[in-house]
């Protein structure tokens, strides 16, 4: 069930579902943000309505700035304005920042500590038909190792807006992960969202989880299904919201793996690097379990449906059931 003490969308099963794209999340943010404090300006490379900035573009025109496509460009002028005070926000396509401008994230903004938020979009194979040239499946990869780098992808337009809102507060630089697609609404406006935690989505209608799911973003919604579909199958999961890749909740994973003894962890990247590398490299060192993982497996994005390419990649529900089943088998040998 979902979890009544997170005030989820009690309708989230309901074929009427609300549906809303991530990336519209992280324009409401901005804008509220932007309402909140002079401080926060905007700086897109040509994509503003695409990524929903020119929410903020038209209520603070003076205060946003259009790079045109020059990501390299908006990544060293991003770092000189923190320098002077300022709390920007870039924006483009996942793809090209920090696909292209990885170098200059890190030299201008990472290595000196400066306080940017990197608004990635269209990330994942979800994007569709714009092919594999625009698929950003290494993104999270890219910028976790990086050194003061944070890292969020949240599940839905709600939590997005919070996150948006709540990086103008924080003093480290960040990376903002962003989906294009329409998604369904998973929370609520009294759900809790704080930077570094991970919450339970689903629980067991009763007794222990058998089994533990770290899910990450648009997927999340997907880990749900599987989870509600399991539970008629007499298989009990937990389901785990990680909105912050880095830093990594840690307590919460292992709380959940000590519970479970068994987790698979499920995001809309590569498995190599992704939120499955996070986790299992955190419990290889403090509570080595059976882990299983859903992403796309060392491979690159084509054009296509969202949802066909979700499944041709095996990140579906049908997916993430039979890795639950297969790691189940796994702890029980």
């Amino acid at each position: 069930m979902l979890n009544p003490k997170l005030k989820l969308n009690p309708k989230l099963f309901n074929a009427d579902a609300e549906q809303i794209p991530i990336r519209r999340g992280f324009g409401r943010g901005l804008l509220k943000a932007g309402e909140q404090n002079q401080k926060v300006v905007a700086l897109c490379a040509d994509l503003a309505e695409s990524t929903f900035m020119n929410m903020f573009a038209e209520k603070f025109p003076e205060r946003f700035v259009e790079m045109g496509v020059a990501e390299q460009n908006m990544a060293a002028v991003s770092s000189g304005m923190a320098a002077m005070g300022k709390i920007p926000y870039c924006s483009s396509y996942a793809m090209f920042s920090p696909g292209r401008n990885w170098e200059q994230i890190r030299t201008t903004i990472a290595y000196n500590d400066r306080k940017v938020v990197i608004a990635g979009s269209h990330a994942g194979v979800s994007v569709g038909p714009d092919g594999g040239t625009h698929q950003a499946l290494e993104d999270i990869a890219l910028v976790r190792a990086m050194p003061n780098m944070d890292v969020l992808s949240p599940c839905d337009a709600l939590e997005a807006e919070k996150a948006t809102m709540a990086l103008a507060h924080t003093k480290k630089p960040a990376y903002l992960r962003l989906a294009r697609e329409k998604t369904p609404v998973i929370t609520t406006p009294e759900t809790p969202f704080a930077i570094g935690k991970a919450e339970i989505f689903w629980l067991p209608d009763i007794g222990l989880a058998q089994v533990g799911i770290v899910a990450t973003g648009a997927l999340v919604y997907r880990a749900l299904w599987a989870s509600k579909e399991l539970e008629r199958k007499g298989i009990k999961t937990k389901v785990l919201n990680l909105a912050t890749i880095k830093p990594l909740h840690n307590e919460a994973i292992l709380s959940l793996a000590k519970e479970t003894k068994a987790m698979v962890t499920v995001e809309e990247h590569q498995i190599m690097g992704g939120v499955g590398s996070a986790v299992a490299e955190m419990l290889s060192q403090e509570y080595p379990v059976p882990i299983e993982f859903i992403g796309v497996r060392d491979r690159f994005g084509q054009s296509g449906a969202p949802d066909e390419l979700i499944e041709h990649y095996g990140m579906g529900v049908s997916h993430i059931m039979a890795a639950v089943e297969k790691v189940l088998k796994r702890k029980n040998t």
